[in-house]
């Protein structure tokens, strides 16, 4: 990614997005890494390194990254895209600024952007308390602090703080923001507020340097230019399009699979039926660029098995009118308008022996709202336009059928589940993301993703996140259950594993000690697979309160039908420690509960003591 961009003229890359989701709904979720603070540091940290590599100086096949949302904006009232997040600052530290402050440790970020939202009572851009004290001297970042785009400008929009558009860029840059997207509103008052003695120089001539070196450290000022030559060889590249593949590959969650339905056996099959909105498109998510080649289900299947069987395809119904997300108004199409196409994708799937259905949402249905007259967030998670009815009369043939999921967030997939035998969730996938389904429908690819995100069992159960607090959760009246329908970490395979009892080196351990605690994993099916062993551990009791269980390790192993493999991780003071009531970082003596397995829900576990 950096190296594409880069090639083109790209210095600055937004992302990697460090912000934990606390509320589905959010349209913005399909941007996220997901719901767990350790799992967000990690990959964003393995994010940083390959956008901008190692060292003082960035080579010119990488960028500078850009840290995004600093604040908090994964749990927005009511799931609202920039609205308040009514979040104290130590629940703050322990979820939201977690991953920030792991990257900026270990990488050295060049940028930071702040979020729209408001955090204990001043918006974010505006906040010195988040932004000098934490940031800066806490965190020890040394990077640029940029706005969200018109974030300075929304202090005077939306958050009714300051009464002028000078008012707002005054506060910024005092607070400690240095540089404002896309086009200055507030910050053109600069010169004038500074002549005014409202804004120090000294304080516009620290934001002008930290901007001016990151600039140096790019080469921008030695290498202007982007040679056209070397953008053409690089993009879209046939190991660019194997690297998407693998992606694609490894993203998919096989979340349910009765009796072995899949993978299917293409000797068997004389014909085939792609049924929905989702079978003839590429998904690529919001905010993505335009790749070379775009690959369907529908495209990928022809090319792969066009000469092995049948292949038929009907579209079933549309989800919106629009599939981009940047169309200031998108409307869910209903059943009534869909009620045709429904019609011919039954006639369509009579003919077949197997129909896989591709439904969920696209880049319109759930989105960032990027203003009022353009929202992006829904109250639902059930499927829009008319899929549940297509579904139903799919399902009401009696023939063998399964579902690929595509979505960027959690859909309530527990109708869809009670239907069908088996259900992939396949995310927005990218370019290469028809080859992945198809190689998966056909097992050519064995299913290893695992859910970065809990899965609700409708709208009504959120938040569902699992590291919540011991006093939560206590369950619902009338028999309702409170459990996700599936949680984090879950994820099926063509094989099974079987896992033996953990076993610790040492029971008792000092504050600075090590311990490593192990676990034998073995492939007891009859399918080569991988599979991601999970560390968790949960405080017992503590002086602050803390969540049952918090991911804090977790292994990727691939493993053929039979073999095991031993599996260790070391415990430290930094995976025991947590912030005390004066928000301070630091290990308490007690008892711990070491839990391994392959989800937040599936695990064994024992327990060892910090003296």
């Amino acid at each position: 990614g950096a190296l594409e961009a880069r090639s083109k003229g790209g210095s600055q890359g937004f992302g990697p997005i460090l912000d934990p989701v606390r509320d589905p709904r959010w349209g913005r979720t399909e941007e996220t890494m997901g719901e767990d603070p350790y799992l967000i540091a990690r990959m964003g940290i393995a994010a940083l390194q390959g956008l901008q590599g190692e060292g003082d100086y960035i080579g010119e096949d990488k960028m500078g990254a850009t840290l995004k949302h600093l604040g908090v904006h994964g749990a927005p009232e009511g799931g609202h895209n920039t609205a308040p997040s009514f979040v104290d600052e130590h629940e703050a530290r322990t979820t939201f600024l977690f991953p920030f402050r792991e990257a900026i440790r270990e990488c050295g970020p060049m940028f930071s952007m702040i979020t729209y939202n408001e955090i204990w009572g001043r918006p974010a851009h505006a906040n010195p308390h988040l932004l000098k004290d934490i940031l800066r001297e806490e965190f020890g970042y040394q990077g640029v602090t940029v706005s969200d785009y018109d974030g300075i400008a929304c202090m005077h929009l939306s958050d009714k703080m300051s009464p002028t558009m000078k008012d707002a860029g005054i506060q910024a840059i005092n607070a400690g923001l240095e540089v404002e997207f896309p086009n200055p509103a507030g910050f053109v008052y600069l010169r004038e507020a500074i002549e005014e003695g409202s804004v120090s120089e000294s304080t516009l001539n620290t934001a002008v340097r930290r901007v001016l070196v990151q600039k140096f450290r790019m080469g921008l000022f030695e290498h202007p230019y982007a040679d056209p030559d070397k953008a053409e060889a690089v993009n879209g590249c046939e190991a660019h399009r194997q690297l998407a593949y693998r992606a694609a590959s490894e993203a998919m969650v096989l979340l349910k699979n009765d009796d072995g339905f899949l993978p299917l056996d293409a000797n068997r099959i004389k014909t085939i039926a792609l049924i929905g909105p989702n079978a003839d498109r590429c998904i690529l998510g919001g905010y993505s660029g335009v790749p070379r080649d775009t690959i369907t289900p529908l495209r990928a299947i022809r090319e792969r098995y066009g000469q092995k069987m049948r292949i038929l395809y009907a579209e079933g119904c549309r989800i919106t009118d629009y599939h981009s997300p940047y169309p200031p108004e998108i409307r869910a199409l209903t059943y009534e308008q869909n009620r045709q196409k429904i019609q011919q994708a039954v006639a369509v799937a009579q003919q077949a022996d197997v129909v896989v259905l591709f439904v969920g949402g696209n880049e319109g249905t759930s989105r960032e709202a990027y203003g009022p007259m353009a929202p992006g967030d829904l109250p639902t998670l059930q499927m829009q336009g008319g899929q549940k009815e297509l579904i139903d009369a799919i399902v009401a043939l009696g023939k063998p059928t399964c579902a690929m999921v595509n979505s960027g967030t959690t859909l309530a997939l527990e109708d869809l589940e009670s239907k069908v035998p088996a259900v992939m969730q396949c995310w927005y996938l990218g370019q290469e993301g028809g080859y992945a389904m198809v190689d998966a429908l056909f097992g050519e690819v064995n299913p290893s993703g695992r859910l970065a995100i809990s899965f609700p069992r409708e709208a009504g159960y959120v938040p569902a996140f699992y590291n919540h607090k011991p006093s939560g959760r206590r369950g619902y009246n009338l028999g309702y259950d409170c459990s996700p329908l599936h949680p984090f970490g879950y994820g099926l395979s063509y094989t099974t594993f079987a896992y033996s009892s953990p076993k610790a080196d040492k029971d008792v351990m000092a504050p600075d000690d090590l311990l490593t605690v192990s676990i034998d994993v073995t492939n007891t099916g009859l399918r080569t697979g991988t599979e991601v062993v999970q560390l968790y551990i949960t405080d017992d009791y503590a002086t602050m309160t803390r969540p049952v269980r918090e991911l804090k390790g977790f292994r990727r192993i691939t493993l053929e039908p039979g073999q095991t493999q031993t599996v260790s991780f070391t415990i430290d003071r930094q995976l025991l420690s947590m912030y005390d009531y004066h928000n301070r970082w630091v290990l308490e003596p007690g008892t711990f509960t070491i839990a391994i397995g392959p989800s937040s829900a599936e695990h064994q576990s024992l327990q060892i003591e910090v003296k």
